[in-house]
């Protein structure tokens, strides 16, 4: 694991080269081969979580892949692993900083280098970058959620943007198919936040809605009991309910893609309900142990896809 401190990030830089005016057409960095190998290592470094872009991509889609990705896992580090949320703030900032520097063209960091020539070869907007970072940096502030429409919202930001990318990437990102991808990502996003109901808490954040809480009869210090009461396990049920839901009606999107997207699309939304599958076997109690999905079954779910694709 990095640090993802800005002191150390600040010094991974690789030296611009002098501009090159020889003509008309933008020569490629020469210091991309050396920018693309930092963004393979950071994604194969979390393999456990980046296993589809290993197996299911087509070759040439793999290396854009693991440059969005290394740009979204670095600034999940630096908003989860900074010394404080204040720490947090100043990292994020830094590195938006570095993102309109990309787009600017004038990108060091070797991420941005090699995240720089993805944006211009497969047209990809700044959009999307932009609100995840808003995102991460709303998490350092922001630690309730008043109702769901709120949480939706942060969801629109934290969650949404991947799926956006990854449709402009494979050259099918239509109004239609945006809006089947949002609801499989916020399905997802959800779901992760029901897993991690007792882990959030320890952090000091909730992310089930105020409003749904007290009409549950559920309050915040029931979150940090060993064992979850009635209540809350109906009220996980009900948001589990919600996101399962979500997940469903995103999955007709995978007809609508290239052949292999829809083997990943389909592995992400077997995923999710595998997590939600996972809840529900707990009888909905996320606080005595945070469900996860076993290693045999995400290894089920991988062969299915490529048995699927094939």
């Amino acid at each position: 694991m990095f640090d993802p401190s800005i002191e150390e990030a600040s010094n991974t830089q690789i030296n611009r080269p002098a501009a090159d005016s020889s003509n008309g057409e933008r020569a490629k960095d020469p210091r991309l081969p050396q920018a693309e190998a930092y963004c393979r290592k950071i994604a194969r470094g979390h393999y456990e979580n980046f296993i589809v872009a290993s197996v299911l991509l087509p070759r040439r889609m793999r290396q854009p892949f693991y440059n969005v990705y290394a740009f979204c896992r670095f600034a999940d580090d630096l908003a989860d692993e900074s010394e404080s949320p204040q720490a947090a703030t100043r990292s994020l900032i830094w590195w938006q900083g570095e993102l309109d520097r990309c787009f600017l063209g004038q990108a060091d960091h070797p991420i941005f280098i090699a995240l720089g020539q993805t944006v211009r070869e497969l047209g990809l907007p700044k959009r999307p970058f932009d609100d995840l970072l808003d995102a991460f940096r709303q998490d350092q502030v922001k630690t309730r959620y008043a109702d769901f429409p709120e949480l939706i919202d942060y969801c629109r930001r934290s969650a949404d943007p991947v799926g956006r990318l990854v449709l402009r990437m494979a050259g099918c990102d239509s109004p239609e198919n945006v809006t089947l991808s949002d609801r499989i990502c916020t399905g997802l996003q959800l779901a992760n936040h029901w897993q991690d109901i007792a882990r959030d808490y320890a952090a000091g954040r909730i992310y089930l809605p105020e409003d749904a809480m007290r009409e549950a009869g559920v309050t915040e210090s029931m979150l940090g009991e060993a064992l979850a009461c009635e209540p809350l396990k109906r009220l996980i049920a009900e948001q589990s309910a919600i996101a399962r839901r979500m997940l469903e009606s995103g999955l007709p999107l995978a007809e609508r893609v290239p052949k292999w997207l829809a083997a990943d699309i389909r592995l992400f939304v077997r995923g999710g309900e595998a997590i939600l599958d996972a809840i529900a076997a707990a009888d909905h109690d996320t606080l005595v142990r945070r469900p996860k999905v076993s290693p045999w079954r995400q290894m089920l779910f991988t062969a299915q896809a490529i048995f699927g694709r094939l």
